[in-house]
């Protein structure tokens, strides 16, 4: 079975990496660009079971399918951002599972890619290459990035894949050593196939969240989640903004104690998206977005939350 029949809305990178393979063409390594949740960590895993199965026995590609979707193929190095926490690098994943929460975003750190140096250092244990994947590799840190840099120059017996939002967000001198893959978002049909096909029959018809996901399969998913995870009462007190200064104080400080540095960014998306259905004013846009820059830049929340919500009770009280 061509694992590719999985990804939906992607034709045209799907027909790249499907040729690359036939023509024996395939390249040191790839950047998957595209935004997020449309699909590019699920191409990563198909494009890495097809080519660590090229020469393998037929009896033997079942398990293979299992073992990379499970992620633990000797010669398939999979690498997600990190939390540094008590000198043990963390995945979000992890940081959840054990209560660990921090203000900065997740990074690919340089030790990790020193990882990748020593899991590369060594010939393929079973394929004929060995993969590597980097997700959200806009997130590297320079070192980081420095460090990749010599890596590609030399892969060896390796195909690496970056997966990024756009070229633009990686230094060129990596860009240039990859060949990109373009990924888009999908159309409102395809969209929907998606969520019935992983169950999510509750969001096909959720207006609202589709219009938060602008496309986007896995932010569908994440909205949905993030908005039942915001408790009820708090959901309610978006529906409008605040009145009076007392409100936009009570407001930023229940949002501050309720919801977590990733939680209240989504929350400033929301209300960027839900305020433009109502009023369409893009100078309440721009208040949020720089709101968002400010909490990304470690400025103290609760003043973060008290001053554009002031600022957003002005704006929407006015004539």
């Amino acid at each position: 079975m061509n694992p590719f029949r999985q990804l939906i809305g992607q034709p045209q990178g799907v027909e790249l990496l499907q040729q690359a393979i036939a023509h024996n063409r395939i390249a040191p390594a790839y950047l998957f660009a595209g935004p997020p949740g449309v699909g590019r960590g699920l191409a990563a895993k198909c494009f890495s079971e097809l080519l660590l199965s090229l020469n393998l026995a037929e009896e033997k590609q079942i398990l293979l399918r299992k073992r990379v979707a499970d992620g633990n193929h000797p010669d398939l190095y999979w690498v997600e951002p990190t939390y540094q926490h008590q000198g043990q690098l963390l995945t979000e994943k992890e940081a959840q599972a054990t209560g660990v929460k921090r203000k900065a975003p997740p990074q690919i750190r340089i030790e990790q890619i020193r990882d990748i140096t020593q899991f590369l250092s060594r010939p393929p244990l079973e394929a004929s290459r060995c993969m590597v994947v980097i997700e959200a590799a806009e997130t590297m840190t320079e070192a980081a990035a420095n460090g990749l840099l010599k890596t590609l120059e030399e892969p060896g017996k390796a195909t690496l894949i970056l997966i990024a939002p756009s070229a633009d967000a990686l230094l060129s001198t990596l860009v240039s050593r990859c060949q990109k893959i373009p990924f888009s978002r999908l159309s409102q049909d395809d969209l929907q196939t998606v969520l019935g096909r992983l169950s999510y029959e509750q969001i096909v018809n959720d207006e609202e969240i589709l219009g938060l996901s602008q496309g986007s399969p896995g932010e569908a998913i994440a909205a949905w989640e993030q908005l039942q995870a915001i408790p009820f009462e708090l959901r309610q007190k978006f529906k409008k903004f605040p009145t009076t200064p007392l409100e936009a104080f009570d407001l930023a400080k229940i949002i501050t104690k309720e919801l977590d540095n990733s939680g209240q960014l989504w929350v400033m998306n929301y209300l960027q998206y839900s305020d433009w259905q109502k009023r369409q004013n893009p100078l309440i846009v721009q208040k949020l977005e720089t709101a968002k820059k400010q909490l990304l830049s470690y400025v103290q929340p609760r003043l973060v939350w008290e001053c554009l919500l002031l600022e957003l009770m002005t704006l929407t009280s006015s004539p």
